[in-house]
């Protein structure tokens, strides 16, 4: 009977199989990266995860062999879903079709619209794609280039602060995978401004990164030689590589931490370098490991040792004082984690010792009162997870040994077949020290605040969605722009329509509130105001064909602050893209107009590029936004992508300022990108 059930159900679904086959790899990464997060800096590497999901585009996740592991890497399925996944499959044997989904709570239009070109149901699957070889190679060489030159590259005194290198920018990256239990990853990357093969880099390229990855051989779960990251718990004790923060996935508010990880990413600051590895002994996993490199900051010596002032993490080496900072310091990590799994519970211990050449010194100001101070830095943390029913709770409690604490707790619980809320309460003390952490919440330091997130999620029809979510919290200590204690809140609320692979509309609001400094005329302290920034965002996406889709948004903000007149900003934008299913050309398009009355107003938006390059860019004064993707593929073996985008101020004389700083109103740029592989 349970079969029977299934091949009616197959047959139900055809018509749909037969629209949604031919489209599966045609993937919107801009509705991917905003749904998990609202902004990300333009300076932020996606490639980690870019490539990740282009790697399963290529091979999907076959939904009757996973535990689930794989879905937890595409970063936006939360963990009440999975686990009502894997009860279904439990329950009524293995799926038949990846639609047999749509019968499961919670798979709503626009989960399954991001989910189901990543999966496949056997072999015989239309969305399995092409067959996986037992070994391929992957050869990438990118090159980008600012076509106007700043100020940093026209001072030709020696003494003062200029760019040591030339405006080019080169990556090269080389992917070796066998049978997908063994992987090599290679990276090379320099950045504009920085010297290659002289000066202070005799050696070539500012940055290299080496990691070999091993999996599933016996007791050993995974293994790796190089560049890692490690995700545990929450991420309060331990989470290397990226981390979403608040975004129109709420559910997405618990962290699913993968253990270790294999480092492919160009980040140049936000991993481990060394030796690790994941041990299974019946329900225990053992994980120690053992990391040591180079860091960058402002390193002096005095009378008795070396300290450090400031640790930098930008990655960047273009000026000499850049350059002086460049590994100008040496980190030692080591740890131990231990997860216990028992059916739908899970609880583990992580215990790391973090010891650097220098001594690490305070900084003078307000917020810096409190940072770690020393050259040992030991944490300890405690994390758990449990599923029961329609509820998934979670939670880590860490401590730095000589410091404070930091404890998050939450629940995601569905109230209703089309109901789901999720409640999140975080408290950070002001004497939290991590080098590693990157635990939720409106701040990136994992310390010095207290909040509450409350978030609700009402599917009123298949196609139709309302996200919400609340967030409220203070800060007990000064931070940035906040010389003593402040408080600040967070509304969100959007409404999506979705038609399956043909389109989406939606409305979404947003209002952040926070305190900071003011000083008035005749004042000689500074006291602290409210402000606000309202943002209301409409969002049109189509697929007119096969062949063509358009997308449209209008974006307008309201910035308010007492003491200040009110200030306003806005973006218009259409984007279409042209992918026929034959031919070797593939193109996209922007054009974009903007308007901020100042750098409060600015408007952040994902843009396509090329190939893992793909970033959000910065929309700020009045200008326009204009850029175009090409990609052409030479032959089964070889891809090129280009890209040419441009920013055009008409009311600038300049653009940018100190050593980036453009004479002109126009600034413009060029990426080249070939890719070999077998």
């Amino acid at each position: 009977m349970k079969y029977c059930s299934k091949i009616l159900l197959f047959i139900g679904y055809f018509i749909g199989i037969t629209c949604m086959a031919q489209t599966n790899e045609k993937i919107n990464l801009e509705e991917l990266f905003e749904s998990l997060s609202e902004e990300l800096p333009e300076d932020a590497d996606l490639s980690e995860l870019s490539e990740k999901w282009s790697y399963y585009l290529k091979h999907p996740i076959d939904l009757n062999k996973t535990d689930g592991t794989e879905l937890i890497e595409l970063q936006f399925i939360d963990p009440l879903l999975l686990q009502r996944l894997i009860n279904h499959r439990q329950v009524s044997g293995d799926f038949i079709n990846v639609l047999e989904l749509q019968s499961i709570d919670g798979f709503d239009a626009k989960i399954l619209n991001l989910l189901l070109p990543f999966i496949k149901v056997g072999e015989t699957s239309p969305f399995t794609g092409s067959k996986f070889k037992d070994f391929s190679h992957e050869f990438m060489l990118r090159y980008g280039r600012i076509l106007e030159k700043p100020k940093g590259y026209q001072i030709t005194d020696t003494t003062k602060s200029r760019y040591l290198g030339d405006r080019n920018r080169y990556t090269i990256r080389y992917r070796a995978n066998l049978k997908d239990k063994i992987r090599l990853a290679i990276n090379m990357e320099k950045d504009a401004g920085e010297p290659i093969f002289y000066g202070e880099q005799k050696l070539g390229f500012d940055f290299y990164g080496l990691s070999l990855y091993i999996k599933a051989i016996g007791p050993v779960r995974n293994l790796v030689i190089g560049d890692y990251a490690l995700q545990f718990g929450q991420g309060l004790g331990m989470w290397n590589g990226l981390s979403f923060g608040k975004g129109g996935l709420v559910q997405n508010t618990a962290r699913q931490g993968m253990g270790v990880k294999q480092y492919t990413s160009l980040n140049e600051v936000d991993f481990m370098r060394g030796i690790t590895g994941t041990f299974r002994l019946d329900r225990f996993e053992i994980t120690p490991y053992f990391s040591y490199r180079a860091i960058d900051g402002n390193v002096e010596d005095n009378i008795e040792s070396r300290v450090i002032k400031t640790i930098a993490k930008t990655g960047l080496h273009r000026t000499p004082t850049e350059q002086r900072y460049r590994n100008a310091a040496h980190q030692m990590t080591y740890g131990l984690n231990v997860l216990w799994r028992h059916n739908r519970f899970k609880a583990g211990i992580n215990f790391n010792q973090s010891q650097l050449d220098v001594v690490k010194v305070k900084g003078t100001s307000k917020r810096q009162q409190y940072d770690f101070e020393g050259d040992v830095l030991r944490n300890i943390s405690l994390y758990t997870n449990y599923t029961f029913r329609n509820v998934h709770l979670f939670g880590e409690y860490a401590s730095s040994v000589d410091g404070g604490s930091a404890l998050l707790m939450g629940a995601i619980a569905s109230l209703h077949p089309r109901l789901s809320t999720v409640v999140l309460v975080r408290d950070y003390k002001k004497n939290y020290h991590t080098f590693y952490g990157q635990g939720f919440g409106e701040s990136s330091n994992t310390a010095n605040e207290e909040g509450i997130y409350l978030g609700l999620v009402y599917q009123l029809g298949r196609k139709l969605v309302w996200s919400n979510y609340i967030d409220v919290f203070r800060f007990p200590e000064a931070k940035y722009q906040a010389d003593s204690s402040s408080l600040g809140a967070d509304f969100f609320s959007q409404f999506s329509y979705i038609w399956y692979k043909k389109g989406q509309l939606s409305l979404r609001y947003r209002n952040r509130l926070k305190q900071t400094n003011y000083m008035g005329m005749g004042q000689t302290e500074s006291g602290l105001v409210n402000s606000s920034k309202q943002q209301l965002r409409l969002e049109f996406q189509y697929k007119l064909n096969r062949i063509w889709t358009i997308r449209y948004r209008a974006e307008g903000n309201l910035f308010q602050k007492e003491y200040e007149d009110n200030s306003l900003g806005y973006m218009f934008y259409q984007d279409i893209f042209w992918k026929p299913d034959m031919g070797k050309i593939q193109l996209n398009s922007r054009l974009a107009y903007f308007q901020t009355d100042t750098y409060d107003n600015r408007i952040y938006a994902y843009e396509n590029d090329v190939l893992y390059a793909s970033g959000f860019g910065m929309y700020n004064m009045r200008g326009w936004r204009t850029y175009l993707n090409l990609r052409y593929r030479i032959n089964r073996h070889l891809d090129i992508w280009t890209k040419y985008g441009i920013y055009y101020y008409p009311d600038n004389e300049r653009i940018g300022t100190a050593l980036d700083e453009i004479i002109g109103n126009r600034k413009s740029e060029i990426k080249v990108q070939l890719r070999w592989q077998l």
